[in-house]
């Protein structure tokens, strides 16, 4: 199954893969590790002009170290899921005081920096120093769990079994390039919903479609809703912060949210996050 899965996807990449520029040969890995953070659950068209306007302000981790935590916040804007902003100010500095200011490539150094899990670590490792890990992103779970296991969906939390069959599918030669592609096949062509297969490299060893494609059977997969939750609450609080250069009276973030106990709740959780300051005379700022 590897021999026969590899080279078409491979040249199924070359052809249609998208011309991003943490991929292209002049990306550092800083840049390459701040796409990385900032791809997290987010889709490449958001992530793009903030991650483009992020490095021409910070262009390395001694540029963002020397920023106050709140100004990564601020210029986070509205990518969701804010401390992502705080953690890749903690690697940004962590990167300065420890290890000259360039990003380590080794997976084990990169797995100790702030907020950084197994999959960035293996990502950047990959992409950023040519290393060879199995980088398992959504996407990748997804085609693997299709092409090889035959099921519809990967399972909700990365199991062991998935992880051996990655590295099994590592090839000897050009490890990150199979990565990649195989994560853009995820990204393009085998998506959650609606996947083409007639557009597919591999349509015809795929274990899913020659099995009919049978529905999914493991846990229930709901979306994720966020109207009215305590998200949207936080993210309307956190844009009044985000769009004040100064203290912001608590009257300004109650107009925001209607409802008093959410909000307050909301707001408390911004500040054990260290997403929000609190000061004296009931104000708010972002973290300093």
């Amino acid at each position: 199954m590897a021999i026969g899965l590899h080279q078409p996807i491979l040249d199924w990449y070359a052809a249609n893969a998208r011309d991003l520029p943490w991929r292209r040969p002049e990306a550092s890995p800083w840049a390459i590790l701040v796409s990385e953070i900032m791809l997290q659950q987010t889709p490449v068209v958001r992530v793009l002009p903030i991650w483009e306007e992020w490095m021409a302000r910070w262009p390395t981790p001694e540029a963002l170290a020397a920023e106050p935590p709140g100004e990564a916040v601020r210029h986070w804007g509205r990518l969701g899921y804010p401390r992502r902003a705080l953690n890749l100010h903690a690697c940004a500095r962590a990167i300065t005081a420890d290890h000259g200011g360039e990003v380590p490539s080794a997976y084990e150094e990169l797995r100790r920096l702030p907020g950084i899990g197994d999959y960035t670590a293996a990502a950047v490792a990959s992409f950023a120093f040519g290393r060879s890990h199995a980088v398992l992103d959504t996407n990748v779970r997804r085609v693997l769990a299709r092409a090889v296991r035959g099921e519809e969906y990967p399972p909700t939390a990365t199991t062991a079994a998935e992880r051996r069959l990655a590295e099994s599918l590592i090839p000897a030669v050009d490890a990150p390039r199979w990565a990649v592609a195989v994560m853009e096949l995820g990204a393009l062509v085998c998506t959650a919903r609606g996947p083409r297969c007639a557009d597919c490299p591999v349509a015809a060893r795929c274990a899913w479609r020659l099995a009919g494609r049978p529905a999914y059977e493991g846990p229930e997969r709901r979306g994720q809703t966020y109207a009215g939750t305590d998200r949207q609450c936080r993210g309307r609080l956190l844009a009044v912060l985000r769009d004040a250069h100064g203290p912001v009276p608590k009257a300004a973030l109650d107009a925001v949210w209607d409802d008093p106990v959410q909000r307050e709740r909301a707001l408390d959780g911004l500040v054990a996050d260290g997403l929000a300051e609190p000061l004296p005379g009931g104000t708010y700022r972002l973290p300093a």
